[in-house]
């Protein structure tokens, strides 16, 4: 499933040494061109949403100035056509069920997720939203 155009990609991680694991395990297996972009907290994150739109959001859901699915909800509710990838160290299956439930495309812990497995995830996530809006918007 191959992609023409560079995918905008924002990763939300608070942590450098994650953040920089995640962009070196998609750069080592993606199959498509794209720009990344990291930052470290929900303030940031609402504040570049904004100005910049991106084709797939990253999520650590464990921020300085939120926590658990409430930062999932507020992320979605300022930009909820942009799918978002839930990336994290809770490896807790209600915070899971609840998030998936609430619209997220998928929830991977860190350090069980290659970058083979994370870029068809943002592939599929895309295509799948694009899918959802077209859906939609034909009704």
């Amino acid at each position: 499933m191959a992609m023409e155009k560079n995918i905008k990609i924002l990763l939300i991680e608070d942590n450098p040494g994650d953040a920089y694991l995640i962009e070196e395990h998609l750069g080592e297996f993606a199959n498509f061109s794209y720009e990344f972009k990291n930052v470290g907290t929900l303030n940031e994150v609402l504040s570049i949403l904004k100005e910049q739109p991106y084709d797939v959001i990253l999520l650590d859901l464990g921020l300085p100035d939120s926590d658990g699915v409430n930062t999932y909800l507020s992320v979605h509710n300022k930009n909820p056509l942009v799918p978002i990838i839930i990336l994290t160290g809770l490896n807790d299956g209600k915070i899971e069920s609840h998030a998936l439930k609430e619209g997220a495309q998928d929830f991977l812990v860190k350090g069980k997720t290659e970058g083979r497995l994370l870029q068809s995830i943002i592939q599929c996530s895309i295509e799948r939203k694009k899918r959802v809006a077209f859906y939609y918007l034909r009704l």
